[in-house]
């Protein structure tokens, strides 16, 4: 149908990608929710801003745990506002393409589908795409080649390992091992160095600013934090090398599970892929010299993506746009 409308959804557990066909563009917000008691207060970017500034009776969370919806409403009611700031007719028979992780339960499979035919969207055709998948089509790669490929996909919360070959998923794995958890390892090192306690939202920023798990620099930012002794505020110069000492901890945890998992794969394949190079993906993917670290480590090499992030739903975006495409959907 020629007026039909079709959105591409990539829920993530920190940001929300959405793919709209009619205005082919594609929309982000945080996906946090800030809610006192029973009380929504704010959604998206505008929750992002009051994360660990707000008192003790409000709180700020992601309605996502570990690529799966854990809050049914609160996600409906975020989908809902942010979607309605695109098109505020088309709330009633859209088609909506969500990219999911692998091996899910029924439970889990439902929760998507009712995310567009509850209280606030209803009527909605909902469609699932194996996200291992979306992630092959956004980096140009063909999922129907005998030859086999090896994706990574970095998240916030969860590392997604993915063998496609002859168009078939023929192994994943979904590790706790993420952005989140990187940003904790800083808050870690920081508070073993320097006895201040800093945010989550500082560790983040410095693991962008600073991090150089290749080419180390010296460098120092300030930061302000609060002293674990006098319990006061306090003002510090972090090094960089406290910064790239977090990081390591958890990417060699990540190079360990990737060794871990090749050793699952018949040799002909591990050979192909040792050849061709594994295909790295996801927004911590944008660590600076992250792929040439984890090909040290590892002995394979990778290949980055320039989309991060945005992989799944430029995937996504070609599952809506091209018909060859829409036999990996449910």
């Amino acid at each position: 149908m020629i007026f039909e409308k079709k959105y591409g959804i990539d829920l993530g557990s920190d940001t929300v990608k959405i793919y709209s066909q009619f205005r082919n563009k594609v929309y982000k917000a945080r996906n946090l929710v800030a809610a006192s008691d029973h009380t929504i207060i704010a959604v998206g970017n505008e929750a992002f801003e009051m994360w660990e500034k707000t008192p003790a009776e409000i709180q700020v969370f992601s309605p996502m745990e570990m690529g799966n919806i854990a809050n049914l409403e609160l996600q409906e009611i975020l989908i809902y506002r942010m979607m309605l700031g695109l098109d505020r007719f088309w709330r009633t028979g859209s088609k909506v393409y969500f990219s999911v992780p692998p091996d899910m339960s029924a439970i889990e499979r439902r929760a998507f589908h009712q995310v567009v035919n509850g209280h606030w969207i209803r009527r909605g055709k909902t469609f699932l795409v194996e996200a291992a998948f979306c992630d092959a089509l956004g980096m140009d790669l063909d999922p129907d080649r005998e030859e086999g490929m090896m994706l990574v996909n970095m998240g916030d919360q969860t590392t997604r390992f993915s063998i496609i070959s002859a168009g078939r998923i023929l192994m994943s794995r979904v590790i706790p091992i993420g952005g989140a958890k990187i940003d904790a390892a800083i808050a870690q090192e920081i508070r073993r160095r320097y006895q201040i306690q800093s945010g989550y939202r500082t560790a983040s920023r410095l693991k962008l600013e600073m991090g150089r798990l290749s080419d180390q620099k010296k460098e120092t930012r300030r930061i302000v934090g609060i002293d674990m002794v006098s319990g006061l505020p306090r003002e510090e110069e972090v090094s960089s090398y406290v910064v790239n000492a977090g990081i390591m901890n958890c990417i060699n945890e990540l190079a360990d599970q990737i060794r871990i998992f090749m050793e699952r794969i018949p040799p002909s394949m591990s050979y192909r892929i040792s050849s061709e190079g594994i295909f790295l993906c996801g927004g911590c993917a944008r660590i600076p010299y992250l792929e040439t670290y984890l090909g040290s480590s590892t002995g394979y090499t990778f290949n980055l993506s320039e989309r991060y992030e945005d992989t799944t739903v430029v995937g996504l975006e070609k599952v809506i746009h091209e018909k060859a495409y829409r036999k990996w959907v449910m």
